[in-house]
């Protein structure tokens, strides 16, 4: 079953969340009332970028939408919307924080 882990650096405390079938992290964020702040939710804004620390490879791949937008912003491979990304169904561990733009 994947679980996605919000670290708590920046979130405050951790929040787990077991995911058994998956999904859009938006929704999975909505559901659990993770703390990932979002403004525009279609990929526009940046504000929900994410860091993925582990599990990357549990994630679909990203859309030309979320792939342009965290171009502009110039973000590394694990940088991700969490508007955008979506969970595979499977076993696994993500762990996710929000975007540090002081790192």
């Amino acid at each position: 079953m994947p679980i996605i882990l919000f670290e708590g650096n920046l979130f405050g405390d951790d929040c787990e969340v077991d995911v058994p079938e998956g999904g859009a992290i938006v929704d999975i964020c909505d559901e659990a009332t993770a703390p990932v702040p979002f403004s525009c939710r279609g990929a526009t804004c940046g504000t929900c970028r994410i860091e993925i620390v582990e599990g990357a490879e549990l994630l679909e791949p990203p859309e030309p939408a979320e792939e342009d937008l965290l171009s502009i912003f110039g973000d590394p491979p694990q940088m991700r919307l969490a508007c955008q990304a979506k969970l595979k169904k499977g076993d696994g561990l993500v762990r996710v924080r929000i975007a540090d733009d002081e790192l």
